[in-house]
């Protein structure tokens, strides 16, 4: 099974704007469930309900070592305004996770992963 990371904005002004962009995630995710694939949300695990329990540095090592273990990196639109999505590329691109800007390009890619012995 393909794993696959979404990569997005979270910290936003307010409360609700975060929960904007969590929602936005869970949005992505469920498009790769459809695919076939397992999302790895980073914004599932970091709400605002946890966000606090640790400093941010805790929270944005941990889902670089998630997106780490993923087949792939998905990035949503915005996704070069925060910091953590940002950190996040650079790394894939580092270790050679492919990343893709777009949810159609994700799929055109799995289709091919798929169609291989």
């Amino acid at each position: 099974m393909k794993l696959v990371y979404i990569a997005g904005p979270y910290r936003a002004t307010t409360r609700w704007e975060e929960e904007q962009n969590c929602r936005r995630a869970e949005e992505a995710g469920h498009e790769v469930v459809e695919l076939g694939a397992y999302p790895v949300i980073p914004h599932a695990n970091t709400r605002p309900y946890f966000g606090d329990a640790q400093p941010s540095d805790f929270w944005l090592e941990g889902t670089l070592e998630l997106m780490r273990r993923c087949d792939a990196v998905v990035l949503l639109p915005g996704w070069e305004n925060s910091q953590g999505a940002c950190a996040e590329s650079d790394e894939a691109i580092s270790v050679g996770i492919p990343i893709f800007p777009s949810m159609s390009e994700l799929k055109s890619w799995f289709k091919r992963e798929m169609e291989r012995p």
